[in-house]
């Protein structure tokens, strides 16, 4: 089984419209925990310890780090193939509302991005990006899974090695503010604009784009079948183990690979930067060896071939667990309703770490903070999808869409 019926709560009213009824009962359990993890790795990255702590605890929070945030670029791709038809792509009519309704979509998700880093926080938000991923891709969306799969496996290949190039280009820094002074987007958000979105941002559409079209093409799957989702966990494995393994064979096998890092990342742990996020996000042109790392953040295709990877081993995971443990899959509603309500959940962590800040000038206790966070995004999520079939901020995307029933 791929899905399992929500249990039935009294509707407050029959109108599919409104967001006071009882959760659909097609809900994909398996797509809402895949989420649920991705936000509550989020939460670890952003308010976790210190992957420094060392040990089990530290390990755990290393591995959020960088992975949580291409999940949930993956599932955006899943999301999108959800939006415009699944099993089969709309047509028609249908097809360019559907399209229409992902457009306002996205121009929503990008608008509450800006908005969100006028809060000002240390988190780096991905909305933005992930509004324009979903234009970028949206052609692609009656393309079959095969020919998706070929698409990402491409552009992560190609992009990393475009991007470098290109930020080796802008890195002098006149050449970036000139294309800054021309973008209206810049003016108007106070931010670097387009430029930023596909180049020099924290996650760059040039390399982003693989990960949203591989979940499209996995969404093209038919994952209620035990025996795909056992193609899709070796598939995640064996890209993890290219990503991550291919990496610290170059920096190993590579002469003066490692210390060619180590001058990118000004001294920065080269010896961990096939895997961790240690080694830092930064760039520094002419010195190639850089390409070589699989750090989360890293941008290079060692990095997305492992995050993918990752990504599809969690998902492939997540829909088996919901296969094998039948009624007992109501032991993990708590996660799967933060799954079902991420937009909610994500930007309501947002704005608990502008509110909450520091206590008495100290940094906070990492841990207690975090388990904190996980609790109330959990119990807060579980309570919310008893009566409601939407998240507040997942209604009001849905209402903004509204106006695409109009196009004929």
């Amino acid at each position: 089984m791929g899905h399992v019926s929500a249990p039935a709560v009294p509707s407050a009213t029959t109108s599919d419209d409104s967001p006071f009824r009882a959760p659909s009962t097609g809900r994909m359990i398996g797509l809402d925990l895949a989420r649920g993890l991705a936000i509550l790795g989020m939460f670890a990255a952003h308010v976790g310890p210190d992957p420094s702590v060392g040990g089990p605890l530290g390990w755990v929070m290393e591995v959020a780090r960088g992975r949580s945030s291409a999940l949930f670029a993956l599932l955006a791709g899943f999301t999108l193939v959800l939006l415009t038809g699944r099993p089969e792509p709309r047509t028609g009519r249908s097809g360019r509302q559907a399209v229409g309704r992902v457009l306002i979509r996205a121009a929503v998700l990008m608008a509450l991005g800006y908005a969100l880093v006028l809060l000002d926080t240390d988190v780096d938000v991905i909305l933005s990006f992930y509004g324009l991923l979903f234009v970028l891709a949206l052609p692609l969306y009656r393309m079959s899974a095969a020919t998706l799969a070929l698409i990402a496996a491409s552009t992560a290949l190609v992009m990393p090695q475009v991007l470098y190039l290109l930020r080796a280009a802008l890195d002098g820094g006149s050449l970036a503010d000139a294309v800054v002074g021309l973008d209206p987007l810049a003016r108007l958000t106070g931010s670097d604009g387009v430029l930023e979105l596909f180049v020099t941002g924290e996650y760059p559409a040039l390399t982003w784009f693989s990960f949203i079209v591989a979940g499209m093409a996995v969404a093209k799957l038919d994952l209620s079948r035990r025996d795909v989702l056992a193609k899709l966990a070796f598939t995640g494995a064996v890209l993890a183990v290219i990503g991550y393994g291919g990496s610290w064979l170059a920096l190993h096998l590579v002469p003066g690979a490692r210390a060619g890092v180590s001058v990118a990342t000004d001294g920065g742990p080269a010896a961990s930067a096939w895997w961790s996020d240690a080694v830092g996000e930064e760039f520094a042109s002419g010195h190639p060896a850089w390409l070589l790392v699989a750090s989360p953040h890293s941008q290079t295709t060692w990095s997305i071939a492992g995050n993918t990877g990752v990504a599809l081993a969690v998902l492939a995971a997540c829909f088996a667990v919901v296969r094998f443990a039948g009624p007992r899959v109501r032991l993990l509603a708590p996660l799967a309703a933060v799954g079902s309500i991420s937009l909610t959940a994500y930007v309501a962590h947002i704005f608990a770490i502008r509110l909450l800040g520091t206590v008495d000038g100290e940094e906070w206790a990492a841990l207690p903070v975090l388990l904190g966070f996980a609790v109330a995004a959990m119990a807060l999520a579980l309570l919310w999808t008893r009566f409601f079939r939407r998240g507040p901020l997942e209604y009001l995307l849905y209402s903004a869409t509204k106006p695409a029933r109009l196009i004929e």
